[in-house]
């Protein structure tokens, strides 16, 4: 990771040649796609996507100084990644991904809880992770954020 990056630019201009055009491309794909709410930072060494602490104070549950943290694009040395958690804490939304991405992509789905990972620079489908971006607002994801660190206690 780039620590010592403080700047979205800056994270840029250090990436290999190989990676640079198509992760510019993903960056302005989500830039585009990601509704109005969510701002973009340097956090723990990647580009990402949060809810900045003046909407939402409460900020992240384990470091309430930090803002709420939606997702993340950083290049790695064998991948670009894609960090969404609103794919980490909603079903229906990584079901509704896992199905769409073979109409998207030839190269097999390679994927954990919230992060996917994109071998080949000229394999990432830029309009299916638009559409993702889309998908929740800084709304839902609040809500779906507080719904995890504080489930409803079911009825026995």
């Amino acid at each position: 990771m780039k620590e010592t990056i403080s700047d979205p630019d800056m994270y840029i201009a250090t990436l290999p040649e190989d990676k640079k055009e198509a992760f510019i491309l993903l960056r302005n794909t989500i830039k585009n796609h990601i509704p109005k709410g969510f701002e973009e930072v340097m956090a723990y060494g990647m580009i990402s996507y949060v809810v900045p602490l003046k909407t939402y104070p409460a900020g992240y549950h384990c470091n309430p100084k930090l803002p709420l943290m939606f997702a993340s694009i950083a290049c790695q040395k064998n991948f670009i990644s894609l960090h969404h958690l609103g794919i980490y804490g909603d079903k229906t939304l990584v079901d509704w991904f896992v199905a769409e991405y073979p109409s998207h992509c030839k190269t097999k789905l390679d994927m954990g809880k919230g992060c996917i990972r994109f071998k080949k620079p000229t394999d990432i489908p830029f309009d299916l992770v638009g559409a993702l971006m889309a998908k929740m607002t800084v709304k839902q994801w609040i809500e779906r954020y507080e719904q995890t660190i504080h489930p409803p206690v079911k009825a026995k």
